[in-house]
Parts: structure tokens; C-alpha cells; sequence
């Protein structure tokens, strides 16, 4: 795999409804090495940040294979950047990794949190207000990541993987259940033994506590920052 583009997106809006709404999901390639914190990219514009961005949502991960796939599917080309990530890689299929795998770009190490979740800003970015089910259906998610090491980046460095080697959490098996309107508590439960994103954790807890068989919760410890790719 290699870091094919870096995307900064600024503020800006776009049409909703009868109004207006302010995004950062317009993200444009960068030239030459980007720093990459805790927080996200440096200059990176996070609009809606009860929803986006923080610790657990650092840094959003597209992939060339899911990009092609997409541009045979509209019968136009996307460009890195249209679907607002952070970082494009070549050779990178979202639904190939699992909740915990560790990317290694330069210096920066991202550990994969949770898949994107489509919302309505997204299908007003696309042009399409039926984006958001075309994305669901279409499985290619793309990966949030959090920093477990931060540094700098630039287009052109090859990326590394670390999988996952315990409590195996499928991006494509959370994305999955977050859309199935029918929960499986036993999948829930073992979510939370893998290092999920926290929005995620509540969300799980929550449908957790709302089914008829509470019991007890197993809550996953978070990543450790000392461990190495």
C-alpha cells in the first residue's frame, strides 16, 4: 500500500434545504508533508465535531480499489478527497480490515477505530440525496483511525500494516449492525472487547441496555500507545 494523496478540507457551505450548512468534507490534496497530531490533520476543518473529528475519529481513510469501484458504479471519475477523507492509499479495501489493525505511514502510526457511518452532509456533497443508502449498500465504508503516534506524512510513503491480533471486530461487521434494525446482543458484546471508537462504545452500551437481557457490560480496554507496528 502507499499514501497516494494527504486532503485538507477548509470551511466552506453548501445548500440544505432552505438554508445553509458549513463543512469541511471538501478536502483538496496537499503538497508536500502534512503534520498529523492526536487531534487530526493540522489545518483539517471539522464542522460538526459532536459527530466528527476527537481522538477516536482522528483521521478518515479512503482506498483507490473502493475509489475505483465507485467511479465504474457513477460512470465518472473521483478524485482523492471527493468523499472527504483525510488520507487516500493505494491498494486499500475498507472491508478487508478489522477494528484494531494498525496503518504505519512514515513515522505516524493510526490505529483503525470504526467504519463511517453516511450521513446527509455526504449525499449533499455527492449531489444525491439517495447517496447515503447507495453508500450503505455498496459495503466499501472506509476506516476511522485514531493516532497512536503522531508526525508527518506526504503523498508517495508506503503504508504498513499491523493486524489486529486479538478480539478480531470486522469494519464490514460493525458497519453492517449499524444499519441491521434487528441487534445481536452477542455481537454487541463482543464489539466492546475490541478498540472501538467511544461514540461507538455509548452507542453499543445504550442498545445494550434497552434489550431485556442487560447483564453485565464488557467494556474493552482502549489501545495502547506503547505497542509498536
Amino acid at each position: 500500500m502507499q499514501l497516494t494523496s494527504v486532503n485538507i478540507g477548509t470551511e466552506r457551505t453548501q445548500p440544505k434545504g432552505m438554508g445553509f450548512e458549513t463543512t469541511g468534507i471538501y478536502k483538496l490534496p496537499a503538497r508536500g508533508s502534512v503534520e498529523v497530531t492526536q487531534l487530526g490533520i493540522v489545518g483539517d476543518f471539522v464542522a460538526d465535531q459532536a459527530n466528527h473529528g476527537g481522538p477516536d475519529q482522528a483521521v478518515y481513510v479512503y482506498g483507490t480499489e473502493d475509489y475505483e469501484w465507485w467511479s465504474a458504479a457513477l460512470g465518472r471519475r473521483l478524485l482523492p478527497g471527493t468523499f472527504g477523507e483525510n488520507l487516500t492509499v493505494s491498494g486499500l479495501a475498507s472491508a478487508d480490515f478489522n477494528i484494531g489493525d494498525r496503518l504505519q505511514i512514515g513515522s505516524v502510526i493510526l490505529e483503525v477505530t470504526a467504519p463511517r457511518s453516511p450521513c446527509g452532509t455526504f449525499s449533499r456533497r455527492m449531489g444525491d440525496p439517495l447517496f447515503v443508502k447507495k453508500f450503505r449498500r455498496a459495503e466499501r465504508p472506509g476506516l476511522y483511525c485514531r493516532v497512536i503516534q503522531a508526525g508527518a506524512v506526504h503523498a508517495g510513503h508506503p503504508v504498513g500494516l499491523r493486524s489486529a491480533k486479538e478480539h478480531p471486530v470486522g469494519v464490514l461487521e460493525l458497519f453492517r449492525q449499524y444499519h441491521d434494525r434487528h441487534k445481536d446482543e452477542a455481537a454487541l458484546r463482543r464489539f466492546l472487547g475490541a478498540p472501538i471508537a467511544i461514540r461507538d462504545r455509548e452507542i453499543i452500551e445504550r442498545e445494550l441496555r434497552r434489550m431485556p437481557s442487560r447483564g453485565s457490560l464488557v467494556r474493552g480496554s482502549k489501545s495502547s500507545t506503547d505497542d509498536e507496528i
